[in-house]
């Protein structure tokens, strides 16, 4: 199929490694120009080198910007707009990975580890939205994917749970607004993706739990439906399907890439 990708002007947050950069590798092989955005300069700048390695230079910008900053957050939008005159496609990808064995107790949790939480995942999505959509709008065809994840549907992490169900309202809305103008929008909840960072989940997990970081992927493992954990490549592909025109139709509703949720029944 073709996804009628070839030349647009992708935006993906959080893309200088994990998720976001798998994403923007999917784009580019559709032949998607990407613009990478986070906040380290130098993992970002290696980041952008390493994609055009595969690519050409023109296809391919770095844009350093810390999404819980909305100055920073409009003037990357322009940087994006002021290089290819224009942006088709948002992606926002960039949060706060947590590697904490299990989540603080109630008493234990503070206000300001639930307001970084909201405000680089809740309000950054917004404030590249606000900055991005404007000029979707004024095309008339635009699709903006926000990442989430399956605490949304699950109890366990107060935080995570909060700021992920915030998303998914966030693009309900969202899509509500933007829709008469051709812009989609859709949340997607990964489950726990393999990445370069899962390695230390499991040992910090293995560490705590006195298990071998063996048991720990196999109880991991057993929470899905494939009795796997799926790669950063498998979301990536049905991210980039949801960035597509083909994808019109879906707009307001989430999709989840998680390999299956057990024991729950979403309809």
């Amino acid at each position: 199929m073709d996804l009628q990708l070839k030349g647009a002007r992708a935006v993906v947050t959080g893309g200088s490694r994990g998720l976001g950069l798998a994403i923007a590798r999917g784009l580019l092989a559709e032949g998607a120009r990407v613009a990478l955005v986070a906040r380290d300069a130098r993992r970002l700048g290696a980041a952008a080198d390493g994609l055009r390695s595969g690519a050409t230079a023109a296809e391919v910008l770095a844009v350093p910007a810390d999404t819980t900053d909305d100055s920073s957050v409009r003037t990357m939008a322009e940087q994006v707009v002021t290089a290819w005159g224009g942006v088709d496609v948002l992606v926002n990808a960039a949060a706060q990975p947590s590697f904490a064995s299990a989540p603080p107790p109630l008493a234990d949790l503070t206000d300001g580890e639930v307001l970084a939480d909201f405000d680089t995942k809740v309000l950054g999505y917004l404030r590249c939205a606000r900055a991005l959509a404007p000029h979707m709008i004024r095309q008339g065809q635009g699709r903006i994917v926000n990442i989430s994840g399956l605490n949304a549907r699950r109890t366990g992490s107060v935080s995570g749970t909060i700021r992920n169900v915030a998303v998914a309202a966030l693009t309900a809305n969202l899509a509500d607004e933007l829709g008469p103008h051709g812009v989609g929008v859709t949340v997607v909840h990964p489950g726990l993706v393999e990445t370069e960072r899962t390695p230390r989940l499991v040992a910090d997990r293995a560490a705590a739990g006195g298990l071998t970081e063996e048991q720990v992927r196999a109880q991991l493992a057993a929470t899905t439906s494939l009795r796997r954990l799926v790669t950063a490549e498998e979301v990536a592909d049905v991210v980039v399907f949801l960035c597509s025109p083909r994808a019109a139709a879906v707009t307001g509703d989430a999709v989840s890439v998680a390999g299956g949720n057990r024991g729950a029944v979403h309809y």
